[in-house]
């Protein structure tokens, strides 16, 4: 059977350029469509932009806290135009760098929309192109929730490409997207609500952290209220946003932006017809090889329901190529993947939580915990305070979960989620000379049990 290509990938997200362009470096034959933006989500309208409008949010707290040290200044006024626009100028740089690593790897770039015809068969606007192995790698896009006037409100996708800055702003959600945007808007200046309709914001990160955290945001200003939801949204003669709580409230204000969730984008594809296995939410059924129900077809990423994290699609697209061309017959391991969240504080995590540690290691847990102020806030004046968690199997003396609230939360995590992969004890932490001074220190001086 004559192909164009021996593989296919539609979507140039990070696990999609990262498969073709290792795949091509295999001697391969690789295409790769893409109907919006070389990068993805990470690039375009996630990862990256987003901690660019963090260190924006920052500076209002820098000036405060650099009165306690004698530095005299102050934020005089906050232009969005110019962050915004030099912002797009970085990641229009950012997608040439990929275009030319597609380029000089020899990957084949098409732009447009992908549907796929049968097992071999891809179409791109009408144009049809045969290839060995297709590999879906689309990613996922924000959604909003069906309410009466939702379409007067915004996604994250929308909030990198305001007209204008908000004055006010009501963000809906209460994941890691939810708690930095809000994070971000309170940092530039806008009167911030959080609105969850759950208990507490950040479900799925360790209790402590959830409750810590949340303490902390609201020190800085965001105002957070739990277990409200909006029921509808409208404009006023003003031209202002009302929103209609669940709990008869309402809410004034410029700007809604909803973090609620995502989607599987897999819209076109012609899955269905074509019988490869969704699940209730949309994602693709793939096996340990990324197979989908159909031999040919493959996937990874966001898109098969795996941890939505950029590493973990780089990390699968360079397995599945190993897979396909190197003869590699094991699996990715998904245990012990470490992520942040760039809210202020910071939080980042790796491991098991402490509700999860004690439902499989019961009466065999120890807990080591420690909050305090930072040195620089001891100075600053500033409430701020950090948060350090250490989750231990007690009969094996084997670390099971680190977690952080505070600065620099990320960069101190990636080298103990090192520690943490190789399988590091509690005697290693203890036996480890700490950096002095510094808030990482604090990992490996903690000695008292807290339970």
């Amino acid at each position: 059977m004559s192909f164009d290509f021996d593989l296919l990938v539609i979507g140039a997200g990070s696990g999609g350029v990262r498969a073709s362009r290792m795949a091509a470096a295999k001697g391969a034959k690789v295409a790769v469509v893409e109907n919006r933006y070389l990068g993805g989500t990470c690039v375009n309208v996630g990862c990256v932009p987003k901690k660019l409008f963090v260190y924006a949010s920052e500076y209002a707290d820098k000036f405060a806290e650099a009165k306690g040290f004698g530095i005299e200044g102050e934020l005089k006024s906050f232009d969005w135009p110019t962050l915004r626009d030099n912002k797009t100028r970085e990641i229009e740089r950012l997608n040439g760098i990929y275009g030319n690593m597609l380029g000089n790897a020899g990957v084949t770039t098409i732009n447009g929309t992908a549907s796929i015809k049968d097992a071999n068969t891809v179409s791109v606007d009408g144009q049809d192109y045969r290839a060995e192995r297709i590999l879906i790698a689309t990613g996922g896009w924000p959604f909003k929730p069906e309410v009466p006037g939702a379409e007067l409100a915004i996604t994250s996708n929308e909030a990198f490409f305001l007209e204008t800055f908000p004055k006010r702003v009501v963000v809906v959600g209460g994941g890691y997207i939810a708690v930095e945007f809000a994070g971000i808007f309170n940092g530039l200046g806008a009167e911030t609500e959080l609105l969850y309709r759950g208990e507490q914001i950040l479900r799925g990160f360790d209790s402590g952290v959830q409750e810590f955290a949340a303490e902390q945001i609201a020190n800085k200003g965001v105002h957070i209220r739990t277990q409200t939801d909006i029921q509808s949204i409208s404009k006023n003669e003003q031209g202002e946003l009302v929103c209609t709580l669940n709990n008869g409230d309402s809410l004034i204000t410029d700007c809604v932006m909803y973090a609620t969730g995502r989607r599987p984008m897999t819209d076109g594809l012609n899955l269905e017809a074509l019988g490869v296995e969704t699940r209730r939410n949309g994602t693709i059924v793939a096996d340990d090889f990324f197979r989908t129900t159909v031999p040919s077809i493959y996937a990874l990423g966001d898109v098969i329901g795996t941890p939505a994290l950029t590493p973990v699609a780089l990390a699968q697209g360079m397995k599945f190529v190993n897979q396909q061309f190197d003869g590699d017959t094991q699996p990715l391991s998904y245990d012990n993947i470490a992520t942040a969240v760039f809210c202020q504080p910071n939080i980042a995590t790796v491991g098991m939580t402490e509700d999860d540690a004690a439902e499989q290691f019961a009466g065999d847990l120890s807990v080591f915990e420690s909050s305090f102020r930072p040195m620089k806030h001891t100075i600053s004046g500033m409430p701020e305070r950090s948060f350090m968690k250490l989750l231990v199997q007690t009969s094996t003396d084997k670390v099971l979960g680190v977690h952080m609230v505070g600065p620099d939360a990320g960069e101190i995590m990636q080298g103990l989620s090192v520690a943490i992969n190789a399988g590091a004890t509690k005697s290693v932490f203890d036996s480890t000379i700490g950096i002095h001074p510094t808030a990482a220190e604090e990992f490996v001086t903690m000695r008292s049990r807290a339970r």
